[in-house]
């Protein structure tokens, strides 16, 4: 599955959610990241991710699609980020 992850978490856990999207994803823009998971990769990075926020102060949103190719994206100024294999 193809996912995006954007996140906006307190200063002191941003770290270590950032190591851990690095691991599975590509850096698109600040806290984005995308790229392609499988089903058990998908659900260790949701199981990692768990471990480093405060589900009462932070905010993660993980939008899934089967493919990206039915995703438009339309950038405005600058392009940040990546595209490269993550390994």
């Amino acid at each position: 599955m193809f996912v995006i992850v954007v996140y906006d978490t307190l200063a002191e856990r941003n770290p270590r959610v950032l190591r851990t999207c690095r691991r599975y994803l590509h850096w698109v823009q600040r806290s984005v990241f995308q790229g392609e998971l499988s089903a058990a990769q998908h659900r260790t990075f949701i199981s990692e991710i768990k471990q480093h926020i405060d589900p009462g102060y932070d905010s993660v949103l993980i939008y899934r699609t089967r493919t990206p190719h039915h995703i438009e994206t339309q950038t405005l100024g600058q392009t940040l980020g990546n595209t490269d294999p993550v390994l």
